[in-house]
């Protein structure tokens, strides 16, 4: 298969972990002998340092004649530290999901039983975690009017939804719990909330279609308790925009670290493919960032173009780069010479000769690659 993929490494430790997703790519190309052609593009704080805008039009362009769209990171102290910036590097990202289209965010949550020890809930909660999280990404509040009175003393955001915008994404979500364990629930405010009162009334309705499907209802208060006191009990969440944001931020402490979180972001036509952690600037050149969201993320990719065996080994690299303790900082401390690009290597390595195993950990723990 030829791929022609848009990347969009952005700031901080964005390009970083994404090189060690194309390095992981080209292993998979080499591989199962496919073409990934790759296009650079700006966005974020580097955009506007360079454009004045964080999502440019030769950005948006390369993007919409692309396959996919590989994202790393965006955000900058610069702005971060000032909420009355004009111009955000946050405010690319939106632009880039309206103006693709990506409706729908799915971020997989799973608690790996190398690195139980590593999160900040106790083992035997999070044991067996495997969520995947379906959040609309296009609608509500973080879409809706904005108003502010001339005095500057009243605010109001609106959160407005249609049928068909909940509808797009309600299929999708029942569609992934019926090759999972067929369980879906539905996160909204539906006893204060009239846009949660519609989400209610539209998804029961498409429920009656799944029959195969388990359909339950938690207002979001109770969801955020019940993801840290039984995160087990999900398979799949589906819920709307700023929900969506605060509970899987939250589900993302269940693994450790949100540097093993990967996401895809889907529409009609489009795709992109990101780490859900920020830029991380303050680890910027240090080598330390974890890269296995990205690859992770990579893996969606392939998943998204049925390339299923493809994604599966470079999943099961990655448990192999954690069972071996071929990780960074943030969830290994006995072996500190593991960098980011060390960690790209071994998955790589992993992906050429699965065999070989122990020479691969032997040589990433030296300074050499296998690789050819």
């Amino acid at each position: 298969m030829k791929l022609e993929i848009a990347v969009l490494s952005g700031d901080g430790i964005g390009p970083e972990v994404t090189e060690q997703s194309k390095k992981v790519l080209d292993a998979i190309a080499h591989k199962f002998d496919h073409t990934f052609l790759y296009k650079e593009a700006l966005v974020g704080a580097v955009a506007i340092d360079k454009t004045g805008n964080p999502l440019p039009d030769e950005t948006l362009d390369i993007c919409g004649n692309s396959d996919a769209v590989l994202f790393g990171s965006i955000g900058h102290p610069k702005y971060d530290n000032d909420p009355s910036a004009k111009v955000r590097p946050e405010q690319g990202l939106l632009k880039l999901r309206k103006s693709l289209g990506l409706y729908a965010n799915i971020r997989p949550v799973k608690a790996y039983e190398t690195l139980l020890d590593k999160s900040p809930l106790k083992k035997e909660i999070i044991k067996g975690t495997d969520i995947s999280i379906y959040r609309e990404l296009t609608g509500g509040i973080y879409f809706g009017e904005k108003k502010l009175s001339k005095d500057g003393a009243t605010a109001s955001d609106l959160c407005e939804y249609s049928k068909h915008e909940i509808e797009r994404i309600a299929h999708l979500a029942f569609k992934a719990a019926q090759t999972r364990r067929k369980k879906l629930t539905l996160v909204d405010k539906a006893n204060v909330l009239e846009s949660s009162r519609l989400w209610r009334k539209v998804v029961t309705e498409i429920g009656k279609t799944y029959t195969d499907v388990e359909l339950d209802f938690l207002f979001v208060d109770n969801a955020a308790m019940q993801m840290i006191l039984n995160p087990s009990q999900f398979d799949v969440i589906l819920t709307e925009n700023m929900f969506g944001d605060i509970i899987s931020d939250e589900a993302s402490v269940i693994g450790g670290s949100i540097g093993l979180l990967a996401s895809a972001s889907i529409g009609d036509k489009f795709a992109l493919f990101e780490p859900i952690h920020g830029s991380y600037p303050q680890a910027t050149g240090k080598g330390i960032a974890n890269p296995i969201a990205s690859i992770l993320s990579a893996a969606m990719l392939l998943e998204h173009f049925e390339l299923f065996d493809e994604a599966a080994l470079i999943r099961s690299g990655v448990e192999k780069s954690l069972k071996l303790k071929i990780s960074t900082p943030d969830i290994n401390t006995e072996y500190e010479n593991v960098t980011t690009s060390k960690v790209g290597d071994f998955i790589a390595d992993y992906i050429e000769y699965p065999e070989d195993t122990n020479i691969n950990f032997q040589n990433i723990h030296i300074g050499q690659s296998t690789i050819i």
